[in-house]
């Protein structure tokens, strides 16, 4: 089986925009939709509260014609056109789609950040997890956040095992960034955010980029797109995941970082494993 997720910063901006950093995007779908995906998850969609336009589905449609489509939303009394995810799968799938509450501080439930298959043998579930953002505003909520995420994990995985992808918005190890020494108690590595996401594979869930490459360094998920040079310079951040209960490891036949050309932010990653679906 092959998995995909990526944040993708805006469906309508990707779709219909004419910028170069909306042609860069479409690139970046093209070579998503070349690989053929079993799963595509994306985040950070940033669609109204009734979700994709007829002209967002055409042009999905247009570049996935095989798959099936669902999605959530931002709603009141949260932002709107804010956070948001989506799925993409196979029309041979059939899973029970849920998009649960986990019991979130502030505005989080309301913002379009957890959509979850359900198949007979295994849940795949993604996430859009809070930043805690300029002058470290929200780590309070983003703490709370990682507690309750967990556990939302280990309620799926106490029945059934699970694969969680998506931007986790931390880098949990030096490794997993340029300057780590630049960037001690920055949003996304803090204590406080590598603690909780640490706390969320000690309860029983593998990184499936360490499990395999456990020295590999340099290889990044995300570079800053307000600076210029950060592609470039490969001055980047490894902060998207794919997550798989620890039971899954030697399923695992790999997990890496897609190409995204020129374009800066996140990247695609993807995993593949074995199952029977």
């Amino acid at each position: 089986m092959k998995l995909i997720s990526w944040n993708i910063d805006s469906i309508n901006a990707a779709l219909t925009g004419k910028s170069r950093r909306a042609n860069q995007t479409r690139e970046v779908l093209s070579r998503i939709a070349m690989e053929d995906a079993d799963i595509i998850g994306f985040q950070e969609t940033k669609l109204p509260s009734t979700g994709p336009t007829e002209v967002h589905l055409e042009h999905l449609r247009g570049l996935f014609p095989d798959y099936e489509i669902t999605w959530r939303s931002s709603q009141s009394p949260a932002r709107k056109s804010y956070a948001g995810t989506m799925y993409l799968y196979k029309t041979r799938l059939h899973p029970i789609v849920t998009k649960p509450v986990i019991g979130a501080p502030d505005t989080l439930d309301n913002e379009g950040r957890i959509i979850t298959l359900e198949f007979p043998d295994i849940f795949i579930t993604e996430v859009y997890t809070p930043n805690a953002g300029t002058e470290l505003k929200r780590l309070k909520q983003r703490q709370i956040w990682d507690e309750k995420y967990r556990e939302y994990l280990l309620f799926l995985n106490n029945h059934k095992p699970v694969i969680a992808s998506g931007d986790f918005n931390v880098a949990r190890d030096p490794i997993d960034l340029a300057h780590p020494e630049d960037n001690f108690q920055t949003a996304g590595y803090t204590d406080e955010e590598r603690k909780g996401f640490s706390q969320i594979l000690q309860a029983g869930f593998t990184d499936s980029f360490r499990f395999l490459y456990p020295d590999k360094r340099d290889v990044y998920s995300w570079w800053d797109q307000r600076i210029y040079s950060s592609k470039r310079e490969n001055d980047g951040w490894r902060i998207d995941y794919w997550l798989v209960s620890d039971q899954l490891e030697d399923k695992i036949i790999d997990s890496t970082i897609l190409e995204s050309g020129t374009r800066r932010d996140h990247a695609p990653i993807m995993l593949e494993i074995s199952l029977p679906y």
